[in-house]
């Protein structure tokens, strides 16, 4: 069987680039797009080329950035902007294949092996899409070339901006094994730690790893970054549709000020589940797991979940098990610049078995669906400023 032919396609600095596209007095100067500073999401989202010379991170708060870069000129996100540009750069993908998968709002997956008959190779399909990008949008892509999505992302990553990268059958081992092991997708930084701290220092080393010390280290996933560092990796590239059923759901705030205790926690949680909630119920989901996450105001970011008997997709119940968690997990001998979760292992609704253990442990959760539903339906007729939980009120008041 002939191989798939993949594409990675990234767009290159993709806020920063969009945003500029409305300020071009401001092309050749080095700009970062900035969370607003004075509501404390004073971090660096996105920077150009010209800032990334001078050291400027994604992710490092503004004073730190502008440390490195005096001049750094400071911008606004646009998040309509971002979105609108998204969409027109895959209807471009979408000349080439019907078969694209979004990895974020910059990042598509597209599987062209059907396309090669008609547009080429993948080299100059990927090339012919770089160019239309550049012509029609002003904007800049990389695009990987391969024949797994886990090369073809590595691809997209290994040239920018404007380039285009291939990674064959023939030239992975080449290419790819001399690579740091935090190269390969899915490896993160703990996860490239703990790989170094047995040797493996790169996605070389990882092929030679004996199977049964990376299950140890890492369970299941162990075997399946190897396998991908083979080339293994036979995951489809599978279309956003409207019936696309999501992995997770969830949100995180960042306060004006530091969260240093559990009050302030549990508000927040509360309105982070009714829009939880109300996007589970929206898509037919329940969750048997809350994943939840906090980050100090020395940017530490922490994730932690925990999975549960009973589905559900009750705010009330959703909250509370986060917050549960969130005590047994968190002793505030440092203050939260952020927190949030995320409702985890969804199922169909219409898969889900609700059941009463011996005690009926259930019944509060059951007493909150009615009382949800109520409020839903109240919310519905009158608006949803209509009926609030009382945690809300006081927050307002």
């Amino acid at each position: 069987m002939a191989d798939r032919t993949i594409l990675h396609c990234d767009l290159n600095n993709f806020f920063a680039s969009v945003s500029l596209l409305s300020c071009k007095t401001l092309i050749g100067e080095p700009v970062a797009v900035c969370g607003s500073v004075e509501d404390r999401h004073g971090i660096v989202l996105a920077k150009n080329e010209i800032a990334k010379k001078y050291g400027v991170k994604t992710a490092e708060v503004v004073w730190e950035a502008k440390a490195k870069c005096p001049n750094l000129i400071i911008l606004p996100p646009n998040y309509k902007k971002y979105e609108e540009y998204s969409k027109a750069v895959r209807k471009i993908y979408e000349r080439y294949t019907d078969i694209v998968e979004p990895f974020g709002m910059d990042e598509c997956w597209l599987d062209v092996t059907g396309s090669r008959l008609l547009f080429g190779d993948g080299e100059t399909i990927a090339n012919r899409i770089r160019k239309e990008v550049k012509k029609e949008l002003e904007l800049t892509i990389s695009v990987g070339v391969s024949f797994n999505k886990v090369f073809a992302k590595l691809g997209s990553d290994m040239k920018k901006p404007d380039a285009v990268t291939v990674i064959s059958r023939e030239n992975f081992k080449q290419k790819v094994w001399p690579l740091p092991v935090g190269d390969l997708l899915f490896v993160g930084k703990r996860t490239a730690e703990r790989l170094n701290r047995v040797g493996i220092f790169t996605v070389g080393d990882l092929t030679l790893a004996d199977d049964a010390t990376l299950k140890k280290l890492l369970g299941k996933n162990g075997i399946e970054l190897k396998n991908n560092a083979l080339g293994l990796d036979e995951t489809p590239v599978t279309p956003y549709t409207d019936d696309y059923l999501p992995k997770s759901v969830g949100r995180s705030v960042t306060p004006k000020n530091d969260i240093s205790d559990y009050e302030t926690v549990w508000k927040i949680y509360v309105e982070l589940a009714e829009d939880i909630s109300r996007q589970l119920r929206k898509k037919g989901l329940t969750a048997t797991g809350i994943c939840i996450h906090t980050r100090t105001s020395s940017l530490e970011t922490k994730e932690t979940s925990k999975t549960f008997k009973n589905a559900t997709d009750c705010s009330m119940t959703l909250a509370r098990r986060a917050m549960d968690f969130f005590k047994s997990t968190y002793d505030f001998s440092k203050p939260l610049r952020s927190v949030g979760f995320r409702a985890i292992n969804l199922r169909p609704k219409t898969d889900t078995a609700f059941q009463v253990d011996l005690f009926g442990n259930t019944l509060d959760e059951d007493r909150e669906e009615l009382i949800e539903e109520s409020i839903i339906k109240v919310r519905e007729k009158f608006g949803k400023s209509s009926i609030k939980r009382a945690v809300s009120v006081d927050k307002e008041t």
